[in-house]
């Protein structure tokens, strides 16, 4: 297997640079029979990387410790489980998967294009994914080669870090990966439209799907991320900021602000040049979160450390980003256009707004994460920002956009009147400040999460009149019920209402946010058997102590009873976990969520008479952080499902 997967990560070189060759020679000599030749070595690049990737895998599931890779990432204690998702626990294996999901992308492009004519927009397509897959497929095989072998085969493995052994991390990973990956596709249509003057909206229709899903990984991604990062470190929090966090929140923020744009030059044919400039952004920043988590330029508990590639993924970096504002700067006259906002009270001016805060929301991420390398290379030593710059910043923005979120559904394109404006604002305007002045009444007082919650019932509230409005038009003109009218018309209209869906989502998120943030409690206490801690309306009795081996780990835990006040709510079991090849233990959350708050506790001490450290938070309105993302997951795939071409419009 070593020897399949050494060959076949050979071969996918080998082809992808005979693709680029066959694609260059096809375009200079205008011959389409070259191009074809070219675009089918793509697809011999996926078969081959595929195969690349079986035998990695095959490895991995085959306690093959000879394998560097494998005997670094894997023991034989390892659930199968963990054993098949650690070829992507370490940096060569997450490259290869990289490379691999890269290639089926562009096999997959090819396939899509089967009945369209080749022409020279495609080919430049192929030729920009070959030549990002080239730079992947040479970092495989010539700097870091999953295949390595040793010089002996050890008796065992190092094993896999005990805090990637949950369903959280095994998930996100590649879901982050198919988001930055998936961005390469619209990214090279982009370049194709440049290079050959082809200034029509074609390429953002074409890779709309692309755009969306991609969206819709990074997200899933992110959530997963906060959400393991919740239950798995053992912290309290869900985000912290951490630089290879914000690598990954940056160009969701640029892609948001991309999907938004293009839908304006799809309607309107306008703003042609700033969405060259966003998707490049965005590859570019997918490129530079790649880079940070595998230079080790910054300190974060995600990264791989310095593994010697940031020297080439800045290379990489720089070309990409020179080229692209090349071709922008190139290709400016033809894009630009003459039509302008023709008023700032119109949907359009809500979206550039949108992309104004989305986009400054990005520069004051990506600055607060590099400032460090910024002061090293100006003062010599490396500056950290932490939690209180990025919140004072970011809050305020993340509020003005939420604001935006609930304008934008009820403004008309081209122009409003201030007659609609009044109608349609009124009712969730007043909603806003009646939910308002309940908060004040009940006590909520925080600036922040009074601004949050008010702003939040303001934007549901624009976003359920929208729908409760048109499905009562519908109803009355089709006759039907309106639960009936209501699934019609969601269907029918699945972009518009998806992308309702996602704001709706976000509300939720911020309501998560701001209740978690302003209102957590947090205590400590050393127990003995039998005694208990309190916080808020909560007790916590020490019951019990166990010992216990399961796979490949001894669990020490303590189980306390949870009550509040005298009615016994039910019993959570405090864990520390000592892995076999792991030096020291991990701590593991006990946790009991409902829809008004979670009960979080961790075990970090443990006494040899029994005595247990208990740190117990209790962090309201937290699961609706998971529920907001669950719902713009949802809303994103409602609004990539392709319409029917044909058939009775229902």
């Amino acid at each position: 297997m070593v020897t399949l997967g050494t060959l076949s990560q050979g071969a996918a070189l080998v082809f992808t640079l005979a693709s680029m060759v066959l694609l260059l020679v096809g375009l200079m000599r205008n011959d389409l029979r070259w191009i074809r030749a070219g675009k089918r070595g793509l697809v011999a690049v996926a078969a081959f990387a595929t195969l690349a990737s079986i035998a990695l895998a095959w490895l991995f599931l085959s306690d093959s410790f000879q394998v560097e890779y494998v005997a670094s990432y894997s023991d034989r204690a390892l659930p199968v489980f963990y054993k098949l998702t650690a070829f992507w626990a370490g940096q060569k294996g997450s490259l290869l998967f990289w490379a691999w999901v890269l290639a089926g992308f562009s096999a997959l492009v090819v396939y899509n294009n089967r009945r369209e004519p080749d022409s020279k927009v495609t080919a430049y397509v192929y030729l920009v994914l070959a030549g990002t897959l080239a730079f992947f497929l040479f970092l495989l095989t010539v700097v870091t080669n999953p295949f390595e072998v040793l010089g002996f085969t050890p008796p065992d493995g190092q094993g896999l870090n005990p805090m990637l052994q949950n369903p959280g991390m095994v998930f996100h990973p590649p879901t982050l990966f198919l988001g930055y990956i998936g961005f390469t596709v619209p990214f090279a249509y982009a370049v194709a439209a440049m290079v050959t003057g082809t200034t029509d909206a074609a390429w953002i229709r074409k890779t709309r799907a692309w755009n969306v899903l991609s969206w819709i990984f990074l997200t899933v991604g992110i959530i997963l991320g906060g959400q393991w990062a919740y239950v798995e470190l053992g912290w309290g929090g869900y985000w912290a900021w951490d630089p290879v966090e914000n690598a990954s929140f940056i160009p969701w923020l640029t892609s948001t602000a991309f999907i938004h744009t293009a839908i304006i030059q799809e309607r309107r044919g306008i703003m042609r040049v700033w969405n060259m400039v966003l998707i490049l952004l965005t590859f570019v920043l997918c490129i530079f979160g790649t880079y940070l988590v595998r230079s080790g330029v910054l300190q974060s508990v995600h990264d791989f450390g310095a593994t010697g590639l940031g020297g080439y993924f800045l290379v990489f970096l720089g070309i990409t980003l020179l080229g692209g504002l090349y071709l922008i700067a190139e290709s400016y006259d033809e894009f630009r256009t003459p039509g302008t906002l023709e008023s700032y009270l119109s949907r359009e001016s809500t979206f550039l707004f949108n992309n104004v805060i989305l986009l400054a929301l990005a520069f004051a991420t990506l600055f607060g994460t590099v400032f460090p390398l910024i002061s090293e290379a100006v003062v010599g030593n490396k500056v950290t920002v932490g939690q209180p710059f990025f919140n004072q910043v970011n809050t305020p923005l993340f509020l003005v956009l939420l604001g935006i979120t609930g304008v934008c559904p009820l403004i008309g394109w081209r122009k409003a009147s201030p007659a609609n404006l009044r109608k349609n604002f009124l009712r969730p305007a007043v909603g806003a400040l009646v939910v308002g002045a309940v908060l004040v009444a009940a006590g909520i007082r925080q600036p922040y999460a009074w601004l949050a919650f008010t702003l939040a019932a303001f934007v549901a509230g624009t976003i359920v009149q929208e729908f409760v409005v048109a499905v009562a038009a519908r109803s009355r003109l089709t006759g039907e019920a309106s639960w009936n009218a209501a699934l019609r018309l969601l269907w029918r209209l699945r972009r518009r209402y998806g992308g309702h869906l996602v704001h709706l989502g976000l509300v939720l998120i911020v309501v998560g946010i701001a209740g978690s943030s302003a209102y957590k409690l947090e205590t400590q206490a050393t127990l003995s058997r039998g005694e208990s801690v309190e916080i808020g309306r909560y007790r916590l009795e020490y019951e019990n102590f166990r010992i216990y081996d399961k796979f490949n780990r001894t669990v020490y835990a303590a189980t306390l009873g949870v009550f509040a006040g005298d009615d016994r709510l039910g019993a959570l079991d405090a864990e520390r976990r000592y892995y076999i090849n792991a030096k020291n233990p991990t701590t593991e959350v006990a946790l009991r969520t409902t829809l008004r708050e979670d009960l979080y506790v961790t075990m970090p001490g443990l006494a040899r008479n029994g005595d247990i450290t208990v740190k117990v938070a209790v962090n309201p309105l937290l699961v609706w952080i998971w529920i907001g993302g669950g719902l713009m997951v949802v809303g994103g795939v409602l609004a990539v499902i392709p319409a029917r071409r044909k058939g009775r419009a229902s």
